[in-house]
């Protein structure tokens, strides 16, 4: 189907008073014409901005869905193992410590695959809006999982083998969906998030089989991330991450909602006030030391923050239920 990119813009671009939402089918088609590239730059950016000011509805988002499942790379359940654990690491920290390879690293000790993915780079990042000046670097977890040798999986296969050998892989974007990962740099040259950010949250190579970690940045969104969820039937473990990243806040544990088939089947509640005492944390933050905080975390030597040990319980729970059935999202 050929998109009136002008209508769309039209549509969506009007402000509170005057603007549609998108129907799922035209959202699919929209989105497809996105990731393969055919929107012209002029009117890419406007739509992007426009659906940023807006935000996106559920039919949006799941017509969106619909255009990326095809082309997302379709993995294979690791054999004879525990459903896999799919952690999507965008934000990187720099208010504090970056944990996800932590929560990564012990769940594959219990030995449950983990698929990581993220951007490309192993490096600590500074974002695209930060003035350099004015704001330390983030602190990716690729950079930190790099000092923990584990560097980024090169192929949908390579993915697969790792997850069998060593029940952990980093997966940069561009291997499980380059369409979406291309959208996703739009970022550097709008300096705001798009769409994409929110799919690159629900992203589903196992086709609704894998445990989904949906973390959240704001409070304020869980309410349309539940819509999303339930209307995708997905097996997800929502919070409202760490600085967006999906790990539980190491000093004052959130809200944990796991879903089945989009069902809430399973709620931790959020602590009423910061643990006391707190658990000791790295005293710096950048990925050399993180890594080996880590490696002494996972060596016993330095304690294991209890809201991550919740949070692991949760999904230890939900990777050892069986698999649904496959589906397109």
């Amino acid at each position: 189907m050929t998109v009136d990119y002008r209508a769309v813009i039209r549509n969506i671009g009007r402000g509170a008073g005057g603007l549609r939402d998108l129907d799922r089918a035209l959202a699919a088609d929209l989105y497809a014409a996105m990731l393969d590239g055919e929107v012209p730059d002029l009117e890419l950016g406007a739509i992007l901005i426009a659906m940023r000011m807006k935000g996106e509805s559920t039919d949006e988002a799941l017509g969106f869905l619909d255009a990326l499942a095809p082309r997302t790379a379709r993995l294979e359940l690791p054999p004879n193992l525990p459903r896999p654990v799919v952690l999507p690491s965008y934000n990187g920290t720099r208010r504090g410590p970056n944990l996800t390879a932590l929560l990564a690293l012990l769940l594959a000790r219990y030995g449950v695959p983990v698929l990581v993915h993220g951007h490309a780079a192993p490096a600590e990042t500074q974002t695209a809006e930060a003035d350099a000046a004015a704001r330390p670097a983030r602190v990716s977890t690729a950079a930190v999982l790099w000092e923990l040798g584990v560097e980024p999986a090169k192929s949908p296969r390579d993915i697969e083998e790792r997850l069998i050998k060593r029940r952990i892989a980093y997966a940069p974007t561009s291997v499980l969906s380059p369409g979406l990962a291309t959208l996703l740099a739009m970022r550097a040259r709008l300096g705001v998030r798009t769409p994409a950010h929110l799919l690159a949250r629900i992203i589903a190579p196992y086709r609704g089989q894998a445990v989904r970690v949906v973390s959240v940045a704001d409070p304020d969104d869980l309410p349309r991330m539940r819509s999303l969820v339930a209307a995708t039937t997905a097996d997800v473990l929502l919070l409202v991450g760490t600085e967006g990243e999906p790990f539980a806040d190491p000093l004052r544990c959130p809200r944990i909602e796991s879903y089945r088939q989009g069902v809430l089947v399973r709620t931790v509640e959020a602590d009423d006030a910061p643990i006391e005492p707190p658990s000791p944390l790295p005293g710096a933050w950048d990925a050399v030391s993180l890594g080996a905080w880590i490696e002494g975390a996972l060596a016993g030597s330095e304690p294991v923050p209890r809201p991550i040990l919740q949070q692991i319980g949760c999904l230890l729970e939900s990777a050892r239920e069986p698999a649904p059935a496959a589906q397109a999202a």
